[in-house]
C-alpha cells in the first residue's frame, strides 16, 4: 500500500505543472486535485496542516451524498460513497442473517475450528451437523466453523479511488 500511495504521489507531480513541492508543504490549483494530492501522501492524508482543510471539507462532502470532487490533467475515478461499518478478523467472513429478531450479523471461521469436545453434537432430527470428529495425530479433535461478534470500524464510510497507470485504493473516513 506505501508503494501504490508513493506511485501516486509521484504521478500526481508529474501530471501537471500545477503542482509546487517546497520541504514539506505541497500545494495543487484547485480543491480535487488537493485532495487527491493529500490522500496520496504516504504518511496519511491529514499528516500537513495544509491538508487538514481540504480533507476535512471531502469528507463534509461525501457525507453530505456529493460525488468526489474532479482535478483535470490526471486520471483517475472514484467510487460512489459505500457504507461499512464491520469488519471481521483475518480467517472470518462476515455474514449476515435475516430472523424474527432481525438482521444479525456476525463472522464465521473460514475452516472448521478446534473446539472443546463438548460442543461436539448434532441435530439427528434436522439433519444438520454443526460440528465433527477428526483425528489429528491419534487424537481425537472436535471441529466446527465457530462465530464470534464482529468489530465495528470508527470510520465506516468509503470511496473506491483509482488512479490511471498507478491502481487503487480504499479512502476510509
Amino acid at each position: 500500500m506505501k508503494n501504490l500511495l508513493i506511485r501516486t504521489f509521484v504521478a500526481l507531480l508529474n501530471a501537471s505543472p500545477s503542482y509546487l513541492i517546497s520541504g514539506s508543504h505541497a500545494r495543487a490549483d484547485d480543491w480535487g486535485c488537493e485532495v487527491i494530492l493529500c490522500l496520496s501522501n504516504p504518511g496519511g492524508a491529514t499528516q500537513f496542516t495544509e491538508c487538514r482543510p481540504p480533507i476535512e471539507k471531502l469528507w463534509r462532502e461525501l457525507a453530505k451524498g456529493h460525488a468526489f470532487p474532479s482535478c483535470n490533467g490526471l486520471g483517475f475515478t472514484a467510487s460512489a460513497p459505500g457504507y461499512a461499518p464491520y469488519y471481521c478478523d483475518k480467517g472470518y467472513r462476515l455474514t449476515t442473517r435475516y430472523s424474527d429478531r432481525g438482521r444479525q450479523v456476525s463472522c464465521i471461521s473460514t475452516t472448521p475450528q478446534t473446539v472443546s469436545n463438548n460442543e461436539c453434537y448434532s441435530d439427528s432430527d434436522r439433519g444438520v451437523h454443526s460440528s465433527a470428529w477428526h483425528w489429528n495425530d491419534g487424537q481425537r479433535q472436535c471441529r466446527r466453523y465457530v462465530t464470534m461478534q464482529p468489530h465495528m470500524r470508527a470510520r465506516p464510510h468509503y470511496v473506491d479511488v483509482t488512479i490511471d497507470g498507478i491502481g487503487n485504493q480504499r479512502v476510509w473516513y
